[in-house]
């Protein structure tokens, strides 16, 4: 598998994420911008699930690293981090093609770094933190693993204010516990269970309940409630969707629909997020999205 090959790989994903990436509809140069960081989110959060085309051999060795270090996650994370600095260093060619990709956005747009390291750290937490123990820890994992991106799609279409970040973040944290109610069996499949602990208890719910081919009316009811959290969230970040205008209001409103649908998805299979994950339609996908538009116009 040639390099070009494990980025289309990781590019070719964008169709299965719960909200337009880089829809037509955009400015070409938006969507060349959105997309390549998109591939960057992408990789780090296949790097941190051991998600990597071809297990990860191609990668590693573009990074500089022995094809068997493809294992070992943290060092993957570290060489990317690395390779992410000469993006923003100027001095020295990133070695991955995504990063490659990346530079002129960076440049363009005059991108700082966080928002990249951010995302970097929250897959490297994912390798030591398996379990929250409150709502408020899954929050701040949340600022790191989802934020950033909303961040950075205010940036690269120059609209990016204080107001305007604070309703992205709550939009995005949403995105983030819609796809962790959704994902509930995948999660723990590989050991993380994203639901506080807290919650758990309140519900009476262990993870032997969350290991179970369906969910039982205690399981339903934690989702539900996770659910409803997640739908405030949306409720308070949709005005940033009738702050902009032209196109862009319609990719918000893409988002904002998104997290909507994906949660009446949720809804519509009475809350069991264990027999199955359960995916928003398209047409159910265009409901929300028109639904959003009319709300904040």
């Amino acid at each position: 598998m040639t390099a070009g090959d494990t980025s289309r790989a990781v590019l070719d994903k964008a169709a299965r994420e719960n909200f337009p990436v880089a829809p037509v509809f955009l400015p070409r140069a938006w969507r060349q911008d959105l997309t390549a960081v998109y591939g960057f989110a992408r990789l780090v959060d296949d790097i941190g699930d051991g998600d990597l085309a071809d297990g990860g051999r191609p990668d590693a060795v573009l990074l500089g690293l022995e094809p068997e270090a493809a294992d070992d996650r943290i060092a993957m994370l570290d060489a990317f981090e690395a390779d992410l600095g000469r993006v923003f260093s100027g001095t020295g060619e990133p070695s991955h093609p995504l990063l490659r990709a990346l530079r002129p956005t960076v440049r363009k747009h005059a991108l700082t770094p966080e928002p990249f390291l951010g995302l970097i750290a929250a897959n490297r937490q994912d390798q030591s933190v398996a379990r929250y123990a409150t709502y408020a820890d899954l929050l701040a994992y949340c600022e790191l693993s989802a934020n950033p991106v909303g961040r950075l799609v205010l940036s690269i279409t120059g609209t990016s204010t204080p107001e305007r970040v604070r309703r992205s973040d709550a939009v995005c944290t949403a995105l983030q516990i819609v796809e962790h109610i959704q994902d509930v069996a995948e999660d723990l499949a590989r050991d993380r269970v994203y639901l506080p602990a807290e919650d758990m208890k309140r519900y009476a719910v262990d993870e032997a309940d969350l290991a179970q081919p369906q969910a039982g009316p205690q399981v339903k009811a934690l989702v539900a409630f996770e659910a409803e959290r997640a739908r405030e969230l949306l409720y308070e970040g949709a005005p940033l969707v009738g702050s902009v205008r032209g196109r862009l209001r319609l990719l918000l409103a893409g988002f904002v629909g998104g997290g909507r649908a994906a949660l009446k998805s949720v809804e519509l299979a009475g809350y069991d997020v264990l027999a199955g994950s359960p995916k928003a339609t398209k047409s159910g996908l265009l409901r929300e999205v028109g639904s959003t538009l009319r709300r904040e116009g």
